[in-house]
């Protein structure tokens, strides 16, 4: 079995919001370890179970998790912001649910080699697939301080972005920063003392900041959300985990548009846009882990469910 684990979050919670018929279409986005996929493709007698990732390691364990059930399963190694390209590809025009998990895979966080964490040494790079151009390395050693500057505080809401991104742009004037350790020495040099006395790990939020622009996530979610809505049969869910303020924004406004349907300014007697709503929520409030699963699982402390259904 591959070394690529995963513990799925919300687990139960999602696949239950899926409402899983045998028969069914279902869409993984972001496979992942397969936690999810696996109850899904389990539930599935004649249905199909498309498996979505853009980490080659995460498909090949995948594809080890789901051999049991592989005559119910479509693997495709892709963005899952091309979800119409997938669907297009194998001959599907529509599904009976998608599931999407944000966040960040537990082995692309725990391997040193990826360069995504902060706590252990490696090459700079954050990228969740591989082949893609963009690492963290050109963005650290070769964007404008005002354009690093702004990833930091828009992506990390990190409050010292001025004087990290400025201290970035003084060391890699002497020599390319390479590595994520001595990146994380240049964020400690340039945050104050009493920033560093906090219990956060003071290079957090700028990995944060760094790995969403390097794998362009939130532009990914936006993308997504648009042709999720459109790509579900009525009666059809959407079930998508955030991990962090600004992608779950994008996937609760995406839903309230979708809900709302009419866009007329509110003073227009009647409605001339010719809108209707798609979706309604199954809930209002998103959906969170349990004591028990917080227990076993501290990273699913942030994790929100949303889920709706598609109503035409």
């Amino acid at each position: 079995m591959s070394g690529f684990r995963h513990v799925s979050v919300l687990l139960e919670e999602a696949v239950e919001a899926l409402k899983i018929r045998p028969e069914g279409v279902y869409l993984d986005g972001t496979l992942g370890g397969a936690g999810h996929s696996a109850e899904i493709a389990k539930r599935l007698t004649t249905g199909t179970l498309i498996g979505v990732d853009r980490d080659p390691k995460a498909l090949a364990a995948a594809a080890e998790r789901l051999a049991p059930w592989s005559e119910r399963v479509k693997l495709v190694h892709s963005n899952f912001r091309e979800l119409d390209a997938i669907l297009d590809g194998l001959g599907i025009p529509a599904v009976d649910g998608i599931l999407l998990d944000l966040g960040v895979s537990s082995p692309q966080l725990d391997e040193a080699e990826r360069g995504f964490s902060y706590m252990a040494d490696a090459p700079l790079d954050m990228r969740m697939d591989p082949s893609d151009r963009l690492s963290a390395y050109e963005i650290v050693n070769t964007w404008p301080r005002e354009e690093l500057r702004r990833i930091l505080f828009t992506y990390g809401e990190e409050r010292y972005a001025p004087l990290i991104a400025a201290a970035i742009v003084r060391r890699r004037e002497q020599a390319p920063i390479q590595s994520t350790l001595e990146l994380v020495d240049v964020i400690r040099g340039a945050m104050p003392q009493k920033a560093l006395r906090e219990k956060q790990h003071p290079a957090k939020r700028s990995f944060q900041a760094i790995r969403i622009a390097v794998n362009d996530e939130l532009g990914a979610v936006d993308a997504v959300m648009q042709q999720a809505i459109r790509r579900l049969n009525p009666g059809g869910r959407l079930a998508v985990i955030t991990f962090h303020s600004l992608e779950d924004r994008i996937v609760k406004n995406a839903m309230a548009e979708a809900v709302r349907g009419c866009v007329c300014p509110p003073e227009f007697p009647v409605c001339v846009c010719g809108k209707r709503p798609s979706l309604k929520l199954i809930a209002r409030k998103p959906i969170t882990a349990s004591e028990r699963e917080l227990e076993e699982n501290p990273r699913a402390r942030s994790a929100k469910l949303r889920v709706a259904e598609k109503i035409d």
